[in-house]
C-alpha cells in the first residue's frame, strides 16, 4: 500500500498540481478542458485525505453542484457533502471536524455539509438549491451501492413539474436583478441573462427527467438542431474560457467582467487595439456574441422540456388566423414554411404576440423557423408597405413593446428591419456613466418611457405619468426612445446623425405628418433639456426664455422632457437622483409657464417672484415691511438666481441679522426630498468657496448646485444643495445640526487652506481615464462674467482643489453647476476677477487647472 502524504505535503502536491494544469492549459481560447482537469485533480487530494482517516464505508464523501456536476473553475468553491447512514457519535463528528479543518490547511475552499439520507430529503422538500444540488451529486469514496440507492431516492422524490417551475421563477427572479439586460458593460458572466447559469438551469430541468445534460443528446432527441448544438456547445466554450481567465486574473472566485480585467483578458486572448476597436471590446463583442446565442437558444430548449414535462393531451387549440394559432397559451405558426410564403409574417407575429392577451410564450418551433427566415428581411422587405404598417402597429399597442422590441432584438430581427440599430448592438460605450452597451440602453430607455403610460407604475413618476396620459400619439415617444442613440460609433455628433436616420426612416413610414418632424427633433435635441437644467440657471428668466425659444410649444416640451427623464434614468442607477429630477421639473414647468403667458418681460418675473416670497413670509407671522433691510442690500441678479421659497428661507434666517460678526450657517432637507439645502452667510473672503467645499468633500458629502452671491455691504450669501450618502443610516435632523454647528466654526477659525492629498481614483476611471478639459470663455449674454467649463474625471477633494486654485488667482465664483455623470465631472462656474482680461494670465490658469485635474 502506497503511503499517504501528510497535509503539508499534500498542500504542496496540490499546489504543485494546479500550477502544472495552468501551464498545461496556457492558451486561454482553449483552456475548458481545464475544468475537468481540476476536478480530477481534486478528487485525488480529497480521496486521499479521506483515506487518511479510514471513515466508515457507510460514511460516504460525495460532490454536489458544479463540482458534482464535473466543472471546477481554478478559484470556485468545493461543494460536498458528507452522508452518513445514521445521526454521527460524537467521535465521528470529532474525526470529521478534523477532516474538514485539514481542506482548508491544504487551500481548499470548501462548502460542505453533514447529513443523513432523511436530512438531506427533508432540506430539498424545503429548498429547491438544495434539491438542485443533489441532482449534480457524485460519490468520490465510500460504498458506491449505498450511493446508487441515494441518487434512486432523490431522483424518485422530485416532481418534474414542480421543479421545472421552480427553476424557472428562480431564472425569473435572476433576470430582474440584472433588469433582464444581456449587455452590460461589466456582466456577471455566470449569473446575467445569456450567462452560464441559463446554461446549467437545461441542464438541471433535463437531469430531473432523466434525459443527462449533453447537447448531443438533446440534439438526437429532436430539441436541438444540429446547428443549434454546435452554436450552443461554441457559446458555452466561449463563456467557460473567459471565466477560467477571469478567475487567473483576478486570482480569486470573481464572476463580474470588470473594467479592472477587461484589458488584461483582452491581452491574454491575444487581442490588441486597431482602428475601430479596442482590444477589451474585440473580447467583450465575443462574449456578447456567445451570451446572445445562449439567450436565443435556451428559450428553445425551456420550451420543449415544457412540452415533455406537461402532457399536451387535451391543449385547446385557437386559430387566429391562417398563419398563426394558440395551443393552450403558447403562439405558434400553423406549419413551418409560414415566412417562407408570406416574410411579412415576421413582423406580424410579434403583433399578434402583443394583441393576443393569453400568449404566454412563443413555441420553440416557430421561434426556430423564425430564427432561419430572418435572411428573407432585406430592402425588397424594408420597402413593402404592409411591412411598415405592421412595424408602426407595434407601436401602437397598449401593452407589451418593451418585451417584443428585445424579443426582436434577441432574434436580430430588429437590427435586420433597420440596420443602423444593428450597427450599435453589443457596442460598447466607455463614458463612465453609462453601464449598458447602445442597444440595452436604448432599450432600457424605451422601456423607462413605457412605464410612464402603465398605471401601475404611476405611483413611481406622477408627473410624467401625467404627461404622458395627455400627450396624443405617444408612439412618438417610443420611436423617439429607439433612434435617440442610433448615430453612436458613426464618427461624429451622435445626436446629427441619429437626425437623419430617424427622419428618412420616419418620411418612410406611416405617421402623423407631426410625428414625422418631431421624432427627428427628439433625437437631435434629447441631450439639450438635461444640459440647460444641469449647466445653466434654470430659474433665470433669459435661461428660461431661451430654452422656450428652443422647444417652442407644449407637445415639444412635454416629450423633450418625458425622453430625457427616461434617458437619464437608463444610464446608471448612479446617476439619476432627486435633484436632477427638479431641476428638470422646475425647468419644465417655468417654460410652461412662459409658453403660456407669452413672452413675460423679466421684470414681470422678477415682481411675481418677490410677490410670492412675501406671501411665504407672512405665513410665519412677520411684519409685511420686515424684509425691506434685508432686501436692500440684494440686487436684481440675486432676486433672479433663487427662487421665491429660498428667498423667503433666506430672509426670515437673516432680515434681524444683517450685520452679524460670527458666520451664520443654517440647514434643511431639501425640497427634492434628497439631500440638504445649506445656506452661508458671512464677511466675505477670498477663499471662502474653497473653504466650504473642503469642509463637504471632508464629511463625504457631493455638492449638486451652488449660488454664489455678495451682497451690497460685503456679505457672502452662498447656497448650496448636497447630496449626502447612506443618509437613511442617519436622522437628518442629526446632520442639520453637524453641519450648521461645524461648517459655521471652521469658517470662523480662518484656518490655513490645506491642499488636499492624493485622491483615491476608482476602478473605472483608472481603466478608462477622462482626458481633463478646462476653458474659459465669455458669458453668452455678456457682461462682466466669463465661463469656466471643466471636465474631469471625479474624485474627492477635485471641487475644493479647483476653488483653492481660483482663489489663489482672485477669481470669485457667482455661480457654480455640479454635474456628475457616474465617474465623470463636467462642472461650470461663472467667475470674475482682474486676470481673465489678460489672455496669458487666462492661459497659466487653465494650465494650472489642467495640471491639477489630471489622474
Amino acid at each position: 500500500m502506497t503511503a499517504l502524504r501528510s497535509v503539508v505535503a499534500l498542500r504542496e502536491y496540490h499546489a504543485a498540481q494546479k500550477a502544472e494544469l495552468r501551464r498545461k492549459f496556457s492558451d486561454p481560447s482553449k483552456a475548458a478542458p481545464l475544468l475537468q482537469a481540476l476536478v480530477h485533480l481534486t478528487d485525488r487530494t480529497l480521496i486521499e485525505l479521506w483515506d487518511r482517516h479510514q471513515f466508515p464505508g457507510q460514511v460516504l464523501l460525495v460532490a454536489v453542484g458544479g463540482y458534482g456536476r464535473g466543472e471546477l473553475y481554478p478559484y470556485s468553491d468545493i461543494d460536498l457533502l458528507i452522508l452518513l447512514p445514521d445521526q454521527p457519535s460524537p467521535a465521528l463528528l470529532e474525526k470529521l471536524e478534523v477532516f474538514v479543518g485539514e481542506l482548508w490547511d491544504i487551500g481548499l475552499e470548501v462548502g460542505h455539509s453533514v447529513r443523513t439520507m432523511a436530512d438531506c430529503l427533508a432540506e430539498a422538500e424545503k429548498d429547491i438549491t438544495v434539491q438542485t444540488a443533489l441532482l449534480e451529486s457524485r460519490c468520490l469514496t465510500g460504498d458506491q451501492q449505498r450511493f446508487a440507492r441515494f441518487r434512486e431516492t432523490v431522483y424518485r422524490h422530485i416532481d418534474p413539474k414542480e421543479f421545472f417551475d421552480a427553476k424557472l421563477l428562480e431564472q425569473q427572479a435572476r433576470y430582474g436583478r440584472f433588469l433582464s439586460a444581456t449587455y452590460k458593460l461589466e456582466p456577471n458572466i455566470k449569473e446575467a441573462p445569456g450567462g452560464l447559469r441559463d446554461l446549467h438551469l437545461i441542464g438541471w430541468i433535463a437531469a430531473a427527467l432523466g434525459l443527462g445534460n449533453n447537447w448531443r443528446k438533446l440534439a438526437a432527441m429532436g430539441m436541438l438542431t444540429r446547428e443549434e448544438s454546435q452554436k450552443l456547445r461554441h457559446a458555452e466554450r466561449v463563456l467557460r474560457c473567459i471565466r477560467i481567465q477571469l478567475h487567473w486574473t483576478a486570482k480569486r472566485h470573481e464572476d463580474r467582467i470588470l473594467f479592472d480585467y477587461q484589458n488584461p483578458l483582452a491581452a491574454d486572448f491575444g487581442y490588441v487595439d486597431n482602428n475601430r476597436q479596442r482590444a477589451s471590446e474585440q473580447l467583450m463583442a465575443q462574449y456578447y456574441l456567445a451570451a446572445r446565442v445562449v439567450s436565443q437558444l435556451t428559450p428553445l430548449l425551456v420550451q420543449a422540456l415544457r412540452k415533455r414535462i406537461f402532457s399536451q393531451i387535451g391543449v385547446e387549440i385557437t386559430p387566429i388566423n391562417e398563419r398563426f394559432q394558440l395551443r393552450g397559451p403558447v403562439l405558434e405558426i400553423t406549419h413551418s414554411t409560414v415566412f417562407e410564403q408570406d416574410p411579412s409574417a415576421i413582423l406580424e407575429l410579434f403583433l399578434v404576440f402583443e394583441q393576443e392577451n393569453y400568449a404566454a410564450d412563443i413555441a420553440p418551433e416557430t421561434l426556430r423557423a423564425l430564427w432561419h427566415a430572418r435572411s428573407l428581411i432585406d430592402d425588397n422587405f424594408r420597402a413593402n408597405p404592409r411591412n411598415k404598417q405592421l412595424f408602426i402597429d407595434l407601436f401602437r399597442q397598449p401593452a407589451g413593446l418593451t418585451r417584443i422590441l428585445r424579443r426582436m432584438n434577441q432574434y436580430g430581427v430588429l437590427g435586420r428591419y433597420i440596420p443602423q440599430f444593428g450597427d450599435i448592438v453589443g457596442r460598447m460605450q466607455h463614458d463612465l456613466f453609462h453601464v449598458y452597451t447602445v442597444d440595452e440602453h436604448t432599450l432600457m430607455v424605451l422601456r423607462n418611457v413605457r412605464r410612464f403610460a402603465v398605471a401601475a407604475f404611476t405611483h413611481e413618476y406622477p408627473f410624467c405619468s401625467r404627461l404622458i396620459a395627455e400627450f396624443d400619439r405617444p408612439e412618438a415617444l417610443y420611436m423617439a426612445a429607439l433612434f435617440h442613440d442610433i448615430g453612436k460609433g458613426r464618427g461624429g455628433d451622435h445626436s446629427t446623425l441619429g437626425e437623419k436616420i430617424a427622419a428618412d426612416f420616419c418620411a418612410a413610414h406611416p405617421l402623423h405628418p407631426d410625428d414625422v418632424k418631431l421624432i427627428p427633433w427628439l433625437v437631435r435635441q434629447h441631450l439639450v433639456m438635461s444640459s440647460f437644467a444641469q449647466k445653466r440657471d434654470v430659474y433665470d428668466p433669459e435661461v428660461v426664455e431661451e430654452f422656450a425659444a428652443m422647444v417652442g410649444d407644449q407637445r415639444h416640451l412635454s416629450a423633450l422632457y418625458l425622453l430625457t427623464v427616461a434617458d437619464i434614468r437608463g444610464t446608471s442607477p448612479k446617476v439619476w437622483n432627486a435633484w436632477k429630477a427638479k431641476l428638470l421639473e422646475d425647468l419644465f414647468k417655468a417654460t410652461q409657464r412662459y409658453l403660456n403667458s407669452k413672452n413675460i418681460p423679466a421684470q414681470t418675473w422678477l415682481e411675481d417672484r418677490q410677490a410670492e416670497a412675501l406671501r411665504l413670509l407672512r405665513l410665519y407671522g412677520l411684519r409685511d415691511d420686515v424684509h425691506e433691510p434685508f432686501w436692500s442690500q440684494l440686487d436684481t441678479v440675486y432676486f433672479l438666481r433663487h427662487d421665491a421659497r429660498e428667498i423667503a428661507w433666506h430672509t426670515r434666517q437673516l432680515f434681524s441679522r444683517l450685520d452679524t460678526d460670527v458666520p451664520i450657517v443654517r440647514a434643511k432637507l431639501s425640497e427634492s426630498g434628497e439631500g440638504l439645502q445649506v445656506m452661508v452667510y458671512t464677511k466675505d473672503v477670498a477663499d471662502l468657496f474653497a473653504r466650504i467645499c473642503a469642509f463637504f468633500e471632508k464629511a463625504g458629502y457631493s455638492i449638486f448646485d451652488a449660488h454664489i452671491h455678495t451682497t451690497r455691504h460685503g456679505y457672502a450669501l452662498d447656497s448650496f444643495y448636497v447630496y449626502i450618502p447612506d443618509h437613511a443610516n442617519e436622522a437628518y435632523r442629526d446632520l442639520i445640526g453637524y453641519v450648521e454647528y461645524e461648517l459655521a466654526s471652521q469658517i470662523a477659525r480662518q484656518a490655513p487652506l490645506v491642499a488636499g492629498g492624493k485622491a483615491r481614483v476608482s476602478r473605472q476611471l483608472k481603466h478608462f481615464p477622462i482626458q481633463p478639459r478646462v476653458e474659459i470663455s465669455a458669458d453668452e449674454r455678456g457682461g462682466q462674467y466669463q465661463v469656466l467649463s471643466i471636465t474631469a474625471g471625479d474624485r474627492t477633494g477635485l471641487l475644493s482643489t479647483i476653488a483653492r486654485i481660483l482663489a489663489s488667482n482672485r477669481i470669485e465664483i457667482q455661480s457654480a453647476k455640479i454635474m456628475t455623470l457616474g465617474e465623470r465631472a463636467e462642472d461650470n462656474f461663472l467667475i470674475s476677477g482682474p486676470i481673465l482680461d489678460d489672455e496669458r494670465a487666462v492661459r497659466h490658469l487653465e494650465g494650472d487647472l489642467l495640471a491639477a485635474l489630471q489622474v
